[in-house]
Protein backbone atom coordinates (compact mmCIF):
# COMPACT_ATOMS: atom_id res chain seq x y z
CA UNK A 1 0.00 0.00 0.00
CA UNK A 2 2.88 2.75 1.03
CA UNK A 3 4.17 2.07 -2.57
CA UNK A 4 0.64 2.75 -4.32
CA UNK A 5 1.02 5.93 -2.26
CA UNK A 6 4.25 6.98 -3.06
CA UNK A 7 3.77 6.75 -6.44
CA UNK A 8 0.41 8.08 -6.98
CA UNK A 9 1.28 11.18 -4.23
CA UNK A 10 4.62 11.78 -2.98
CA UNK A 11 6.03 11.50 -6.75
CA UNK A 12 3.17 14.40 -7.43
CA UNK A 13 4.61 17.27 -5.08
CA UNK A 14 7.51 18.32 -7.45
CA UNK A 15 5.63 19.43 -10.66
CA UNK A 16 4.06 21.11 -12.28
CA UNK A 17 4.59 24.96 -10.81
CA UNK A 18 2.17 26.20 -8.74
CA UNK A 19 -1.76 26.93 -10.31
CA UNK A 20 -3.40 30.51 -11.13
CA UNK A 21 -6.55 30.50 -9.09
CA UNK A 22 -7.30 28.62 -5.58
CA UNK A 23 -3.82 27.28 -5.56
CA UNK A 24 -1.31 29.50 -5.33
CA UNK A 25 -3.79 32.39 -3.84
CA UNK A 26 -3.96 30.23 -0.93
CA UNK A 27 0.33 29.10 -1.27
CA UNK A 28 0.47 33.06 -1.18
CA UNK A 29 -1.23 33.55 1.92
CA UNK A 30 0.65 31.36 3.52
CA UNK A 31 4.03 32.65 2.67
CA UNK A 32 2.76 36.52 3.65
CA UNK A 33 1.85 34.71 7.26
CA UNK A 34 5.23 33.46 7.61
CA UNK A 35 6.93 37.09 6.08
CA UNK A 36 4.65 39.21 8.17
CA UNK A 37 4.53 37.35 11.40
CA UNK A 38 1.04 38.09 11.75
CA UNK A 39 -1.06 34.24 12.12
CA UNK A 40 -4.31 35.37 13.18
CA UNK A 41 -5.46 37.80 9.97
CA UNK A 42 -4.58 36.18 6.58
CA UNK A 43 -3.22 38.47 3.79
CA UNK A 44 -2.64 38.48 0.02
CA UNK A 45 -0.89 41.18 -2.05
CA UNK A 46 -0.91 43.26 1.20
CA UNK A 47 -4.73 42.68 1.47
CA UNK A 48 -6.79 41.59 4.20
CA UNK A 49 -7.56 37.39 3.10
CA UNK A 50 -10.85 36.40 5.68
CA UNK A 51 -12.75 34.34 3.84
CA UNK A 52 -10.89 31.47 5.04
CA UNK A 53 -10.35 29.45 8.30
CA UNK A 54 -6.76 29.55 9.37
CA UNK A 55 -5.39 25.71 9.80
CA UNK A 56 -4.40 24.68 6.66
CA UNK A 57 -2.34 27.71 6.03
CA UNK A 58 -0.86 27.17 9.15
CA UNK A 59 0.10 24.02 8.30
CA UNK A 60 1.90 25.59 4.99
CA UNK A 61 3.35 28.18 6.96
CA UNK A 62 5.03 25.94 9.23
CA UNK A 63 6.08 23.74 6.33
CA UNK A 64 7.44 27.10 4.98
CA UNK A 65 9.31 27.74 7.88
CA UNK A 66 11.14 24.17 8.18
CA UNK A 67 11.86 22.80 4.40
CA UNK A 68 11.63 26.82 2.47
CA UNK A 69 9.25 28.11 0.10
CA UNK A 70 9.01 25.46 -3.08
CA UNK A 71 5.90 23.75 -4.39
CA UNK A 72 7.40 20.52 -2.30
CA UNK A 73 6.91 22.22 1.05
CA UNK A 74 3.36 24.23 -0.10
CA UNK A 75 1.45 20.25 -1.04
CA UNK A 76 3.52 18.21 1.70
CA UNK A 77 0.26 19.18 4.30
CA UNK A 78 -2.61 17.64 2.07
CA UNK A 79 -0.34 14.71 0.65
CA UNK A 80 -0.02 14.15 4.44
CA UNK A 81 -3.68 14.04 4.70
CA UNK A 82 -4.33 12.14 1.99
CA UNK A 83 -1.70 9.66 3.55
CA UNK A 84 -3.86 9.61 7.18
CA UNK A 85 -7.27 9.91 5.50
CA UNK A 86 -6.03 6.45 3.79
CA UNK A 87 -4.51 5.30 7.23
CA UNK A 88 -7.72 5.74 9.00
CA UNK A 89 -9.57 4.21 6.44
CA UNK A 90 -7.57 1.25 7.10
CA UNK A 91 -8.18 0.76 10.81
CA UNK A 92 -11.52 2.11 10.73
CA UNK A 93 -12.45 -0.41 7.68
CA UNK A 94 -10.67 -3.37 9.59
CA UNK A 95 -12.28 -2.74 13.28
CA UNK A 96 -15.82 -2.70 11.56
CA UNK A 97 -15.29 -5.75 8.80
CA UNK A 98 -12.23 -6.92 8.86
CA UNK A 99 -8.34 -7.36 7.49
CA UNK A 100 -9.32 -7.37 3.80
CA UNK A 101 -12.19 -4.67 3.90
CA UNK A 102 -9.41 -2.55 5.76
CA UNK A 103 -6.86 -3.00 2.83
CA UNK A 104 -9.53 -2.48 0.29
CA UNK A 105 -10.96 1.07 1.94
CA UNK A 106 -7.16 2.28 1.87
CA UNK A 107 -6.67 1.11 -1.79
CA UNK A 108 -10.02 3.03 -2.98
CA UNK A 109 -8.96 6.24 -1.03
CA UNK A 110 -5.33 5.82 -3.02
CA UNK A 111 -6.44 5.12 -6.38
CA UNK A 112 -10.34 6.97 -6.65
CA UNK A 113 -10.14 9.92 -8.86
CA UNK A 114 -11.97 12.42 -6.51
CA UNK A 115 -9.12 12.43 -3.98
CA UNK A 116 -6.70 12.72 -6.43
CA UNK A 117 -8.05 15.34 -8.30
CA UNK A 118 -9.42 17.43 -5.74
CA UNK A 119 -5.86 17.44 -4.50
CA UNK A 120 -3.95 18.52 -7.06
CA UNK A 121 -5.17 22.62 -5.88
CA UNK A 122 -4.40 24.04 -2.47
CA UNK A 123 -7.52 23.73 -0.86
CA UNK A 124 -8.28 22.54 2.44
CA UNK A 125 -11.27 19.70 1.48
CA UNK A 126 -9.22 16.51 2.05
CA UNK A 127 -7.89 17.84 5.25
CA UNK A 128 -11.33 18.83 6.60
CA UNK A 129 -12.59 15.20 5.35
CA UNK A 130 -9.61 13.66 7.54
CA UNK A 131 -10.97 15.86 10.34
CA UNK A 132 -15.05 14.90 10.17
CA UNK A 133 -13.91 11.28 9.65
CA UNK A 134 -11.84 10.86 12.58
CA UNK A 135 -14.22 12.70 14.57
CA UNK A 136 -16.97 10.15 13.06
CA UNK A 137 -15.03 7.18 14.12
CA UNK A 138 -14.27 8.19 17.43
CA UNK A 139 -17.66 8.60 18.47
CA UNK A 140 -18.34 5.54 16.86
CA UNK A 141 -15.71 3.99 18.92
CA UNK A 142 -16.30 6.22 22.11
CA UNK A 143 -20.30 4.43 22.45
CA UNK A 144 -18.50 0.61 22.72
CA UNK A 145 -19.05 -0.79 26.01
CA UNK A 146 -15.72 0.01 28.37
CA UNK A 147 -14.47 2.67 25.65
CA UNK A 148 -12.06 4.65 27.54
CA UNK A 149 -13.50 8.48 28.07
CA UNK A 150 -10.24 9.87 25.78
CA UNK A 151 -12.25 8.94 22.80
CA UNK A 152 -15.03 11.41 23.30
CA UNK A 153 -12.50 14.37 23.98
CA UNK A 154 -10.80 13.02 20.91
CA UNK A 155 -14.07 13.38 18.63
CA UNK A 156 -14.53 16.66 20.26
CA UNK A 157 -10.70 17.98 19.62
CA UNK A 158 -11.37 16.54 15.65
CA UNK A 159 -14.67 18.55 15.07
CA UNK A 160 -12.79 21.67 16.59
CA UNK A 161 -9.97 21.46 14.20
CA UNK A 162 -12.31 21.14 11.72
CA UNK A 163 -13.97 24.11 12.17
CA UNK A 164 -10.58 25.70 12.37
CA UNK A 165 -9.77 24.07 8.57
CA UNK A 166 -13.10 25.15 7.11
CA UNK A 167 -16.07 26.61 9.11
CA UNK A 168 -19.17 25.83 11.10
CA UNK A 169 -19.61 22.85 8.01
CA UNK A 170 -16.95 20.75 10.30
CA UNK A 171 -20.01 20.58 13.33
CA UNK A 172 -22.87 20.45 11.63
CA UNK A 173 -21.64 17.48 9.74
CA UNK A 174 -20.39 15.02 12.24
CA UNK A 175 -23.10 16.61 14.93
CA UNK A 176 -25.57 16.29 12.56
CA UNK A 177 -24.64 12.68 11.56
CA UNK A 178 -24.57 11.66 15.09
CA UNK A 179 -27.63 13.13 15.84
CA UNK A 180 -29.73 11.26 13.72
CA UNK A 181 -27.37 8.00 13.96
CA UNK A 182 -28.21 8.34 17.99
CA UNK A 183 -31.99 8.93 16.74
CA UNK A 184 -32.36 5.79 14.79
CA UNK A 185 -30.18 3.64 17.04
CA UNK A 186 -32.54 4.71 20.23
CA UNK A 187 -28.84 5.35 21.86
CA UNK A 188 -29.62 9.02 22.64
CA UNK A 189 -30.61 8.26 25.95
CA UNK A 190 -27.03 7.85 26.86
CA UNK A 191 -26.25 11.20 26.69
CA UNK A 192 -25.18 11.37 30.03
CA UNK A 193 -22.08 9.53 28.86
CA UNK A 194 -21.03 11.98 26.12
CA UNK A 195 -18.89 14.50 28.17
CA UNK A 196 -21.04 17.39 26.81
CA UNK A 197 -20.09 19.85 29.18
CA UNK A 198 -16.23 19.20 29.33
CA UNK A 199 -16.11 18.18 25.52
CA UNK A 200 -17.76 21.99 24.94
CA UNK A 201 -15.06 23.65 26.90
CA UNK A 202 -12.39 21.54 24.84
CA UNK A 203 -14.04 22.61 21.73
CA UNK A 204 -14.10 25.86 22.64
CA UNK A 205 -10.59 26.04 24.08
CA UNK A 206 -9.42 25.49 20.54
CA UNK A 207 -11.84 26.54 17.90
CA UNK A 208 -12.35 29.76 19.96
CA UNK A 209 -9.45 32.00 20.56
CA UNK A 210 -8.31 32.61 16.80
CA UNK A 211 -12.18 33.58 16.11
CA UNK A 212 -12.54 36.05 19.02
CA UNK A 213 -8.91 37.65 18.10
CA UNK A 214 -9.92 37.97 14.20
CA UNK A 215 -12.52 39.39 14.99
CA UNK A 216 -11.11 41.79 17.44
CA UNK A 217 -8.50 42.64 15.22
CA UNK A 218 -10.58 43.22 11.99
CA UNK A 219 -13.48 45.05 13.19
CA UNK A 220 -16.44 46.57 11.25
CA UNK A 221 -16.80 50.43 11.32
CA UNK A 222 -19.63 52.78 10.01
CA UNK A 223 -18.02 52.10 6.65
CA UNK A 224 -17.96 48.24 5.88
CA UNK A 225 -18.75 45.10 7.96
CA UNK A 226 -15.89 43.14 10.03
CA UNK A 227 -14.34 40.14 10.09
CA UNK A 228 -17.92 38.85 12.67
CA UNK A 229 -20.47 39.48 9.64
CA UNK A 230 -17.92 38.40 6.99
CA UNK A 231 -17.10 35.32 8.25
CA UNK A 232 -20.35 34.23 9.68
CA UNK A 233 -22.67 35.87 7.81
CA UNK A 234 -21.74 36.13 3.99
CA UNK A 235 -19.41 33.26 4.05
CA UNK A 236 -21.88 30.71 5.83
CA UNK A 237 -25.13 31.82 6.24
CA UNK A 238 -25.53 33.94 2.53
CA UNK A 239 -23.19 31.17 1.00
CA UNK A 240 -25.66 28.56 1.61
CA UNK A 241 -28.30 30.34 0.25
CA UNK A 242 -26.52 31.24 -3.09
CA UNK A 243 -26.36 35.05 -2.37
CA UNK A 244 -23.30 35.39 -1.25
CA UNK A 245 -21.13 39.40 -1.78
CA UNK A 246 -19.80 38.97 -4.18
CA UNK A 247 -21.24 36.10 -6.43
CA UNK A 248 -18.95 34.48 -7.71
CA UNK A 249 -20.07 30.16 -7.08
CA UNK A 250 -22.10 27.99 -9.29
CA UNK A 251 -24.78 25.45 -8.51
CA UNK A 252 -24.51 22.04 -10.63
CA UNK A 253 -27.20 20.92 -11.83
CA UNK A 254 -29.01 18.52 -9.67
CA UNK A 255 -28.76 15.50 -12.71
CA UNK A 256 -25.01 16.59 -12.62
CA UNK A 257 -24.60 16.98 -8.59
CA UNK A 258 -25.22 13.35 -8.58
CA UNK A 259 -24.27 11.35 -11.49
CA UNK A 260 -20.36 13.16 -11.07
CA UNK A 261 -19.81 11.16 -8.03
CA UNK A 262 -19.73 8.37 -9.99
CA UNK A 263 -16.64 10.08 -12.09
CA UNK A 264 -15.56 10.99 -8.27
CA UNK A 265 -15.21 7.70 -6.89
CA UNK A 266 -14.05 6.50 -9.55
CA UNK A 267 -13.64 3.08 -10.52
CA UNK A 268 -14.40 1.90 -7.51
CA UNK A 269 -18.26 3.59 -7.17
CA UNK A 270 -19.14 1.25 -10.07
CA UNK A 271 -19.24 -1.62 -7.19
CA UNK A 272 -22.35 0.37 -5.53
CA UNK A 273 -24.37 -2.39 -6.14
CA UNK A 274 -22.50 -4.47 -3.83
CA UNK A 275 -22.42 -1.51 -1.23
CA UNK A 276 -26.47 -1.62 -1.75
CA UNK A 277 -26.70 -5.09 -1.39
CA UNK A 278 -24.89 -5.74 2.13
CA UNK A 279 -27.15 -2.11 2.94
CA UNK A 280 -29.99 -4.29 2.06
CA UNK A 281 -29.14 -7.39 4.07
CA UNK A 282 -28.62 -6.10 6.81
CA UNK A 283 -31.95 -4.09 6.66
CA UNK A 284 -32.84 -7.56 6.64
CA UNK A 285 -31.27 -8.51 9.68
CA UNK A 286 -32.62 -5.69 11.35
CA UNK A 287 -35.86 -5.90 10.84
CA UNK A 288 -35.89 -9.74 11.88
CA UNK A 289 -34.75 -8.99 15.05
CA UNK A 290 -36.35 -6.02 15.71
CA UNK A 291 -39.58 -7.94 17.10
CA UNK A 292 -37.92 -9.32 19.67
CA UNK A 293 -36.83 -5.88 21.42
CA UNK A 294 -40.30 -4.08 21.29
CA UNK A 295 -39.51 -1.92 18.60
CA UNK A 296 -35.74 -0.52 19.70
CA UNK A 297 -32.81 -1.47 17.64
CA UNK A 298 -29.79 -2.50 19.98
CA UNK A 299 -27.54 -2.69 17.19
CA UNK A 300 -24.73 -4.36 19.45
CA UNK A 301 -22.72 -5.45 16.14
CA UNK A 302 -19.60 -2.99 15.76
CA UNK A 303 -19.68 -3.63 11.86
CA UNK A 304 -23.81 -2.90 11.29
CA UNK A 305 -23.34 0.17 14.05
CA UNK A 306 -20.36 1.58 11.59
CA UNK A 307 -22.33 0.83 8.29
CA UNK A 308 -25.53 3.14 9.47
CA UNK A 309 -23.28 6.05 10.40
CA UNK A 310 -21.08 5.75 7.20
CA UNK A 311 -24.56 6.26 5.53
CA UNK A 312 -25.76 8.79 7.22
CA UNK A 313 -22.90 10.75 7.60
CA UNK A 314 -22.53 10.38 3.08
CA UNK A 315 -25.70 11.25 3.00
CA UNK A 316 -25.82 14.69 5.35
CA UNK A 317 -23.00 15.74 3.74
CA UNK A 318 -24.53 14.86 -0.17
CA UNK A 319 -28.33 16.55 0.98
CA UNK A 320 -26.45 19.68 2.63
CA UNK A 321 -24.92 20.17 -0.90
CA UNK A 322 -27.59 19.60 -2.90
CA UNK A 323 -29.59 22.23 -1.17
CA UNK A 324 -26.29 24.57 -0.71
CA UNK A 325 -24.25 26.64 -3.63
CA UNK A 326 -21.90 23.80 -4.65
CA UNK A 327 -18.45 23.49 -5.86
CA UNK A 328 -17.47 19.67 -7.21
CA UNK A 329 -14.91 19.16 -4.36
CA UNK A 330 -17.35 20.42 -1.71
CA UNK A 331 -18.49 17.17 -0.84
CA UNK A 332 -15.14 15.74 -0.63
CA UNK A 333 -15.91 14.49 3.37
CA UNK A 334 -18.43 11.99 2.09
CA UNK A 335 -16.00 10.18 0.33
CA UNK A 336 -14.22 8.28 3.01
CA UNK A 337 -17.85 6.88 4.55
CA UNK A 338 -18.86 6.19 0.91
CA UNK A 339 -15.52 4.44 0.28
CA UNK A 340 -15.37 2.31 3.26
CA UNK A 341 -19.01 1.16 2.08
CA UNK A 342 -17.90 0.14 -1.34
CA UNK A 343 -14.71 -1.46 0.22
CA UNK A 344 -17.28 -3.20 2.79
CA UNK A 345 -19.51 -4.27 -0.39
CA UNK A 346 -16.66 -5.73 -2.65
CA UNK A 347 -15.57 -8.08 0.40
CA UNK A 348 -18.54 -9.14 1.33
CA UNK A 349 -19.46 -9.88 -2.17
CA UNK A 350 -15.86 -11.83 -2.80
CA UNK A 351 -16.67 -13.86 -0.03
CA UNK A 352 -20.54 -14.75 -1.08
CA UNK A 353 -19.36 -15.32 -4.66
CA UNK A 354 -16.43 -17.60 -4.00
CA UNK A 355 -18.96 -19.79 -1.58
CA UNK A 356 -21.36 -20.07 -4.78
CA UNK A 357 -21.26 -19.27 -8.39
CA UNK A 358 -18.38 -17.40 -9.72
CA UNK A 359 -20.01 -16.22 -12.53
CA UNK A 360 -23.30 -14.73 -11.43
CA UNK A 361 -23.75 -11.47 -8.99
CA UNK A 362 -23.52 -7.94 -8.56
CA UNK A 363 -20.13 -8.37 -8.55
CA UNK A 364 -19.29 -9.60 -11.73
CA UNK A 365 -21.57 -7.29 -13.17
CA UNK A 366 -20.08 -4.58 -12.26
CA UNK A 367 -16.72 -5.96 -13.18
CA UNK A 368 -18.26 -6.75 -16.67
CA UNK A 369 -19.26 -2.75 -16.68
CA UNK A 370 -15.88 -1.42 -15.63
CA UNK A 371 -14.66 -3.66 -18.41
CA UNK A 372 -16.66 -2.41 -21.14
CA UNK A 373 -16.56 1.09 -20.12
CA UNK A 374 -12.24 0.95 -19.95
CA UNK A 375 -12.67 -0.65 -23.97
CA UNK A 376 -14.98 2.29 -24.95
CA UNK A 377 -12.23 4.71 -22.88
CA UNK A 378 -9.04 3.54 -23.91
CA UNK A 379 -10.70 3.48 -27.77
CA UNK A 380 -11.42 7.18 -27.68
CA UNK A 381 -8.18 7.88 -26.52
CA UNK A 382 -6.80 5.92 -29.43
CA UNK A 383 -8.91 7.59 -31.84
CA UNK A 384 -7.53 10.97 -30.22
CA UNK A 385 -3.94 9.83 -30.17
CA UNK A 386 -4.83 8.96 -33.89
CA UNK A 387 -6.17 11.96 -34.92
CA UNK A 388 -2.99 13.46 -33.94
CA UNK A 389 -0.50 11.45 -35.56
CA UNK A 390 0.18 14.06 -37.73
CA UNK A 391 0.61 16.88 -36.17
CA UNK A 392 4.04 18.32 -34.45
CA UNK A 393 4.20 18.16 -30.27
CA UNK A 394 3.30 21.25 -29.46
CA UNK A 395 5.67 22.53 -25.98
CA UNK A 396 2.63 25.08 -24.95
CA UNK A 397 -0.50 23.12 -25.16
CA UNK A 398 -2.44 26.27 -24.70
CA UNK A 399 -1.77 27.17 -28.37
CA UNK A 400 -3.60 23.97 -29.22
CA UNK A 401 -6.71 24.00 -26.95
CA UNK A 402 -9.81 25.01 -28.24
CA UNK A 403 -10.21 28.28 -26.47
CA UNK A 404 -13.34 28.83 -24.26
CA UNK A 405 -14.87 31.86 -22.32
CA UNK A 406 -12.10 31.71 -19.31
CA UNK A 407 -14.06 34.62 -17.38
CA UNK A 408 -16.69 32.01 -16.78
CA UNK A 409 -14.65 29.59 -15.62
CA UNK A 410 -16.11 28.77 -12.07
CA UNK A 411 -15.95 25.33 -11.26
CA UNK A 412 -12.81 23.32 -10.59
CA UNK A 413 -12.87 21.06 -13.74
CA UNK A 414 -14.18 23.55 -16.28
CA UNK A 415 -10.65 23.49 -18.27
CA UNK A 416 -11.80 20.06 -19.20
CA UNK A 417 -13.89 21.14 -22.34
CA UNK A 418 -10.69 23.16 -23.84
CA UNK A 419 -9.38 19.52 -24.86
CA UNK A 420 -9.43 19.20 -28.87
CA UNK A 421 -7.38 16.83 -31.34
CA UNK A 422 -4.49 18.95 -31.44
CA UNK A 423 -4.00 18.95 -27.69
CA UNK A 424 -3.33 15.05 -28.12
CA UNK A 425 -0.02 15.60 -30.02
CA UNK A 426 1.34 17.26 -26.45
CA UNK A 427 -0.37 14.60 -24.50
CA UNK A 428 1.18 11.25 -26.41
CA UNK A 429 2.43 9.71 -23.69
CA UNK A 430 0.23 10.10 -20.66
CA UNK A 431 -3.09 9.17 -23.25
CA UNK A 432 -0.86 5.99 -24.70
CA UNK A 433 0.29 4.91 -20.93
CA UNK A 434 -3.93 5.26 -19.59
CA UNK A 435 -5.09 4.24 -22.75
CA UNK A 436 -2.96 0.74 -22.11
CA UNK A 437 -4.31 1.24 -18.47
CA UNK A 438 -7.76 1.27 -19.01
CA UNK A 439 -7.64 -1.14 -21.65
CA UNK A 440 -5.76 -3.82 -19.63
CA UNK A 441 -6.58 -3.36 -15.78
CA UNK A 442 -10.31 -3.20 -16.36
CA UNK A 443 -10.41 -6.46 -18.35
CA UNK A 444 -7.98 -8.37 -16.24
CA UNK A 445 -9.85 -7.87 -13.42
CA UNK A 446 -13.12 -9.30 -14.69
CA UNK A 447 -10.85 -12.15 -16.17
CA UNK A 448 -9.46 -13.10 -12.44
CA UNK A 449 -13.11 -12.84 -10.98
CA UNK A 450 -14.04 -15.22 -13.84
CA UNK A 451 -11.76 -17.72 -11.79
CA UNK A 452 -12.49 -16.73 -8.16
CA UNK A 453 -9.04 -14.79 -8.23
CA UNK A 454 -10.98 -12.14 -6.57
CA UNK A 455 -8.37 -10.32 -4.11
CA UNK A 456 -5.88 -10.41 -7.29
CA UNK A 457 -8.86 -9.19 -9.15
CA UNK A 458 -9.13 -6.13 -6.98
CA UNK A 459 -5.45 -5.56 -6.41
CA UNK A 460 -4.98 -5.74 -10.39
CA UNK A 461 -7.64 -2.81 -10.32
CA UNK A 462 -6.30 -0.61 -8.32
CA UNK A 463 -2.05 -0.97 -9.12
CA UNK A 464 -3.72 -0.48 -12.78
CA UNK A 465 -5.36 3.01 -11.94
CA UNK A 466 -2.51 3.92 -9.55
CA UNK A 467 -0.99 4.01 -12.90
CA UNK A 468 -3.91 5.47 -14.70
CA UNK A 469 -3.00 8.00 -11.78
CA UNK A 470 0.61 8.89 -12.87
CA UNK A 471 -0.49 9.09 -16.19
CA UNK A 472 -3.13 11.98 -15.41
CA UNK A 473 -0.27 13.99 -13.55
CA UNK A 474 1.78 13.75 -16.45
CA UNK A 475 -0.65 15.19 -18.43
CA UNK A 476 -1.12 18.00 -15.71
CA UNK A 477 2.20 18.44 -16.03
CA UNK A 478 2.11 19.31 -19.38
CA UNK A 479 -0.62 21.61 -19.10
CA UNK A 480 1.31 23.82 -16.81
CA UNK A 481 2.13 26.73 -19.36
CA UNK A 482 -1.55 27.05 -19.39
CA UNK A 483 -2.99 26.58 -15.83
CA UNK A 484 -0.26 28.17 -14.45
CA UNK A 485 1.61 31.73 -15.09
CA UNK A 486 5.62 30.55 -13.19
CA UNK A 487 7.34 30.83 -16.66
CA UNK A 488 5.54 34.38 -16.90
CA UNK A 489 6.73 35.47 -13.60
CA UNK A 490 10.04 33.97 -14.55
CA UNK A 491 10.04 36.09 -17.60
CA UNK A 492 9.55 39.31 -15.61
CA UNK A 493 11.87 38.54 -12.91
CA UNK A 494 14.52 38.44 -15.33
CA UNK A 495 14.08 42.03 -16.11
CA UNK A 496 12.53 44.00 -13.71
CA UNK A 497 14.30 46.21 -10.82
CA UNK A 498 13.16 46.65 -7.81
CA UNK A 499 11.20 50.39 -8.53
CA UNK A 500 9.41 49.11 -11.66
CA UNK A 501 5.75 48.38 -11.21
CA UNK A 502 4.19 44.89 -12.03
CA UNK A 503 0.37 44.77 -12.61
CA UNK A 504 -2.03 42.14 -13.77
CA UNK A 505 -5.11 43.09 -15.00
CA UNK A 506 -8.54 42.06 -14.31
CA UNK A 507 -8.67 39.47 -11.26
CA UNK A 508 -6.29 38.67 -9.79
CA UNK A 509 -7.05 35.08 -9.68
CA UNK A 510 -6.22 34.85 -13.37
CA UNK A 511 -2.33 35.54 -12.85
CA UNK A 512 -2.03 35.15 -8.79
CA UNK A 513 1.24 32.14 -9.25
CA UNK A 514 2.62 35.73 -10.11
CA UNK A 515 2.23 37.04 -6.28
CA UNK A 516 4.01 33.65 -4.92
CA UNK A 517 7.00 33.69 -7.44
CA UNK A 518 7.89 37.15 -8.03
CA UNK A 519 7.67 37.65 -3.84
CA UNK A 520 6.24 41.61 -4.28
CA UNK A 521 3.27 43.10 -4.53
CA UNK A 522 1.20 43.51 -7.58
CA UNK A 523 -1.23 46.57 -8.66
CA UNK A 524 -4.31 45.19 -10.08
CA UNK A 525 -5.80 47.20 -13.10
CA UNK A 526 -9.80 46.75 -12.31
CA UNK A 527 -9.58 44.19 -9.98
CA UNK A 528 -11.08 44.95 -7.36
CA UNK A 529 -13.04 41.58 -7.71
CA UNK A 530 -13.96 38.13 -5.71
CA UNK A 531 -11.58 37.42 -3.03
CA UNK A 532 -9.66 41.21 -3.03
CA UNK A 533 -12.90 42.83 -2.73
CA UNK A 534 -13.58 43.08 0.79
CA UNK A 535 -10.07 43.32 1.99
CA UNK A 536 -10.11 46.76 -0.41
CA UNK A 537 -12.84 48.23 2.09
CA UNK A 538 -10.24 48.30 5.21
CA UNK A 539 -9.14 51.73 5.47
CA UNK A 540 -5.42 50.14 5.64
CA UNK A 541 -5.78 48.61 2.46
CA UNK A 542 -3.00 48.54 0.57
CA UNK A 543 -3.35 51.04 -3.10
CA UNK A 544 -3.23 48.21 -5.15
CA UNK A 545 -6.61 49.16 -7.11
CA UNK A 546 -6.57 50.92 -10.46
CA UNK A 547 -8.62 52.21 -12.52
CA UNK A 548 -8.26 51.98 -16.85
CA UNK A 549 -7.00 55.49 -16.47
CA UNK A 550 -4.66 55.28 -13.54
CA UNK A 551 -3.20 52.35 -15.92
CA UNK A 552 -2.67 54.77 -18.66
CA UNK A 553 -1.30 57.46 -16.44
CA UNK A 554 1.49 55.10 -15.41
CA UNK A 555 2.45 53.69 -18.82
CA UNK A 556 2.60 57.47 -20.29
CA UNK A 557 5.53 58.10 -17.24
CA UNK A 558 9.04 57.34 -17.62
CA UNK A 559 9.13 54.43 -15.14
CA UNK A 560 8.83 50.72 -16.40
CA UNK A 561 5.68 48.58 -15.65
CA UNK A 562 4.97 44.98 -16.28
CA UNK A 563 1.68 44.25 -16.73
CA UNK A 564 0.20 40.69 -17.22
CA UNK A 565 -2.92 40.38 -19.34
CA UNK A 566 -5.39 37.08 -19.22
CA UNK A 567 -6.55 35.79 -22.98
CA UNK A 568 -10.17 37.34 -22.81
CA UNK A 569 -8.77 41.07 -21.49
CA UNK A 570 -6.31 41.03 -24.17
CA UNK A 571 -8.67 42.69 -27.04
CA UNK A 572 -9.46 45.61 -23.92
CA UNK A 573 -6.05 46.15 -22.73
CA UNK A 574 -4.92 46.88 -26.82
CA UNK A 575 -7.41 49.18 -27.53
CA UNK A 576 -5.96 51.13 -23.89
CA UNK A 577 -2.80 50.37 -24.79
CA UNK A 578 -1.77 51.33 -28.36
CA UNK A 579 2.05 51.43 -27.63
CA UNK A 580 3.13 48.49 -26.18
CA UNK A 581 5.95 45.76 -25.74
CA UNK A 582 5.50 42.51 -25.58
CA UNK A 583 7.96 41.44 -22.79
CA UNK A 584 6.74 37.40 -23.06
CA UNK A 585 3.75 35.53 -24.34
CA UNK A 586 2.57 32.02 -22.97
CA UNK A 587 -0.83 30.13 -23.35
CA UNK A 588 -2.25 32.87 -25.16
CA UNK A 589 -0.80 35.14 -21.72
CA UNK A 590 0.34 37.93 -22.21
CA UNK A 591 2.76 40.62 -20.62
CA UNK A 592 3.14 44.12 -21.49
CA UNK A 593 5.50 46.60 -20.97
CA UNK A 594 5.70 50.39 -21.83
CA UNK A 595 9.77 50.49 -22.27
CA UNK A 596 11.74 48.19 -24.71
Amino acid sequence: MGAVFLAVYVGSMFTPGLLDDADSTHAEAAREMVVSGDYVTLHINGVRYLEKAPLPYWLVAFSYKILGVSEFSTRLPMVLSVMLLGVLAFFWGRRAFGERTGIYAQLFTYTCAGVFLFTRVLIPDVLLSLLIAASMYFFLTALEPGAAAWRWYAGYAMMALGVLTKGLIALVFPCGAALFFLLITGEWRRWREFRLLSGLALFLGIAAPWHILAGLRNPGTVEHHGFFWFYFVNEHYLRFLGRRIPHDYNKLPATLYWTLHLVWLFPWSLYLPAALRTAAKEWKVERSSRATQGGVRLREDFAARARLLCWILAGVVLIFFAVSTNQEYYTFPAYLPLLLLLADGVANSERTECAGDARAGWLMASSGLLAVIGIIASAVLVVGLWQSRSLPFQPDIGTVLTQQDTEAYTLSTSHMLDLSYASFAALRLPAALAAAVLLVAPLLSFILRWYRRHYAATWVLGAGFAVFLIAAHIALGRFGPYLSSKQLAQDIAARARPEDKVMIYGDQAFGSSLLFYLRRPIDLVEGRTTSMWFGSTFADAPKIYLSDADLQRDWAESGRVFLFVPPHEKSRVDGLLPSKFVVAELSGKYVYSNRP
